[in-house]
């Protein structure tokens, strides 16, 4: 996973305050995918880069 961003933590700073039905285990769970889907992105972008 790659590290948390300044914007993803402005953003699940935002659902905790202005969306209060959100439980916190959804907002984690959201970010851990995100940040596990970036980094697979980024690793099948620089393979693929280092291919050509």
């Amino acid at each position: 996973m790659i590290a948390l961003t300044v914007p993803e933590v402005r953003r699940m700073f935002a659902l905790l305050v202005l969306a209060p039905h959100r439980r916190i285990e959804q907002i984690l769970r959201w970010s851990r995918w995100r940040r596990r889907h970036q980094y697979q992105a980024r690793r099948s972008h620089y393979q693929q880069r280092s291919q050509r």
